[in-house]
């Protein structure tokens, strides 16, 4: 089972950082609040009942439907659930950084950098 998260290269970071400062843009590290909640499991996981947690059946367990920080997992299925709705939203990987993410249009470029649960944001939007 893979349990690991892909995370963008420190080359790419120091890249990206100067052509902000080169171009005058701003950079953001916008805050996903509970990101690792919103991954979704692909294989049955079972947890112990939570203290506090009654149950009539003895040795009962919990299926977990959704990721939960701790789990092995967590950081590859918010990583796969990001890039779902990135994609979906016209965003593009880098060919040389899969964790790298792009949209150009006409009037603007944004660049978004993932390492683990983190996020860079950069990027120019024209306003005509």
């Amino acid at each position: 089972m893979k349990t690991f998260s892909p995370i963008v290269k420190i080359t790419t970071i120091r890249v990206l950082m100067a052509i902000t400062v080169k171009k005058g843009w701003h950079l953001h590290q916008p805050e996903v609040n509970n990101d690792f909640l919103h991954g979704d499991l692909h294989e049955d996981i079972y947890m112990k009942m939570p203290q506090g947690v009654q149950s009539d059946i003895t040795n009962a367990v919990c299926k977990l439907n959704k990721s939960l920080y701790g789990l092995k997992q967590a950081s590859r299925q918010w990583y796969a659930k990001l890039s779902e709705v990135l994609l979906q939203r016209s965003y593009t990987h880098s060919e040389n950084d899969y964790s790298l993410f792009c949209k150009k249009d006409s009037n603007s470029v944004v660049f978004l950098a993932v390492y683990v649960n983190e996020i860079l944001l950069t990027g120019a939007v024209s306003v005509r």
